[in-house]
């Protein structure tokens, strides 16, 4: 079975498929992305984040990622998760000024941390700028990036099994019609498997429901209490952001593991689509716009964003690699952040289909990691390959609550993903032997010339 060549143009499609498209991308990041609100919001006891201010920024933080990449990178930008640790502190701060504050008043100062947090991807940008993108890239080899993009899709999959668990029949569904589509749907079928997976189980979650079938732990499928009580229209709840000393060093510190997985993540979406992203647009302007679109939410009241690693799983998926369709999905994430019913009603997603459609996206970033070293044939023959490529994996599964230290009487978190970055980066800084020069042997220059000569066939071909 022929794979069809990528499309880089999703124009050629027609504007309603390209609004589909969109569609699919939307609800590749909506669970993950509401989640995050939900999850701080029991940190908060109910006066934490907004629902419709994460998506607005959700959107917003999109286009301006675009906008400062150059249109050229087709990523998501979500809620990170890096942060929860981070709110659940400040949440938990009770000395100085904090002593007497309402959890309400508390969570201004948790985004003000976010919001230098942001600002610290700005340090980084500089940096590659000033020194170049070779000389930093000699610190990332495939040898690094590779394992380090399989524990990304690999460190999600506990949450895949976690929300399939909740009713496996579901999950099993969506799932099922994934592949069928992917494999044997014909025209625009063959690049919407994911929106199909979910519409197809969310209709059969419905039957079910309504005869009565509840899921494993014997809560009911559905609950619309909270899309009746929702509004057709309504303002995201914005507030400005406020600064304090201690908040800023729970928060701040947090950016580290954010940029490393960055880095991860343009690796990623860089070996999907074929193209070296991290030269151009450049890896400091992929940083710039995601430090600002992660600081401009913070500082009206939304979460840090970061690169969805879900997205580039549709990207993988779909093999439509044109980043208009991901600013589609964001056109549609800030239209649904005025539209409270409607984003409760996508709410209402069973976490089970979720899990069965995570199945595939998850695994789908690990084997873009597995790619990603047989491609730039990482020589697993030598000693310091395997050391470098073992200790990530471990790391990178490994500390799956991440490593919690005390800086100045605070707790600083860094996530798995963080600690994996780092003990890479500096093995291969250590260990002698480097057998890897950048812009030599790059799987996305792998992937782009076999791209070409496959759309070279075909034009001859026809």
């Amino acid at each position: 079975m022929r794979e069809h060549a990528p499309i880089k143009d999703a124009s050629t499609l027609g504007r309603p498929k390209m609004l589909i498209l969109g569609l699919q991308h939307l609800f590749a990041m909506f669970g993950a992305t509401i989640l995050v609100p939900i999850l701080v919001n029991n940190y908060f006891e109910g006066q934490g984040l907004s629902i419709q201010v994460t998506l607005f920024f959700a959107g917003i933080g999109t286009l301006f990622f675009h906008l400062c990449s150059k249109f050229k990178v087709p990523a998501f930008l979500g809620s990170s998760f890096a942060f929860l640790g981070g709110f659940h502190t400040v949440a938990n701060l009770n000395t100085g000024i904090f002593k007497n504050m309402t959890m309400g008043e508390k969570l201004p100062y948790a985004c003000g941390g976010i919001v230098v947090a942001g600002l610290l991807y700005l340090v980084l940008a500089v940096v590659i700028k000033l020194v170049g993108i070779k000389k930093v890239m000699k610190f990332l080899p495939p040898v690094v990036t590779g394992p380090i993009i399989i524990c990304i899709g690999l460190s999600l999959a506990p949450s895949a099994i976690t929300n399939a668990s909740q009713n496996w029949l579901l999950a099993i569904i969506a799932l099922a019609v994934v592949i069928i589509f992917n494999i044997w749907g014909k025209g625009i079928f063959k690049i919407i498997p994911i929106l199909m997976g979910v519409t197809i189980s969310y209709v059969c979650a419905l039957i079910f429901n309504a005869f009565g079938m509840t899921n494993a732990d014997g809560s009911a499928i559905f609950d619309f209490a909270s899309v009746n009580q929702a509004a057709w229209v309504g303002l995201p709840d914005f507030f400005l952001c406020k600064f304090d000393i201690s908040a800023i060093l729970v928060m701040a510190p947090i950016a580290i593991a954010t940029m490393m997985e960055h880095i991860g993540d343009m690796s990623a979406i860089s070996a999907t689509v074929g193209e070296d992203l991290v030269s151009d647009p450049g890896l400091h302007r992929t940083l710039i716009g995601d430090g600002l679109a992660t600081a401009l939410s913070a500082m009206f009241g939304g979460p840090a964003n970061t690169t969805y690693g879900e997205n580039t799983g549709v990207l993988e998926l779909s093999k439509v690699h044109d980043p208009k369709v991901i600013r589609i999905a964001a056109v549609y994430a800030i239209v649904l952040s005025f539209i409270p019913k409607m984003a409760g009603i996508i709410g209402t997603m069973p976490s089970a289909i979720v899990g069965g459609i995570s199945f595939m996206l998850y695994g789908m970033i690990s084997a873009i990691g597995v790619r990603n070293v047989v491609e730039n044939k990482v020589d697993f023959t030598q000693s310091r390959n395997l050391i470098i490529a073992a200790v990530i994996l471990v790391s990178g599964l490994g500390f799956s609550n991440g490593l919690t230290f005390t800086v100045a009487g605070t707790d600083i978190t860094l996530t798995s993903l963080a600690i994996a970055a780092i003990a890479g980066v500096l093995l291969n800084a250590i260990i002698p032997g480097r057998d890897y020069e950048y812009g030599e042997h790059d799987t996305v220059v792998i992937a782009s010339e076999k791209f070409k000569a496959a759309d070279k066939n075909a034009s001859t071909n026809s």
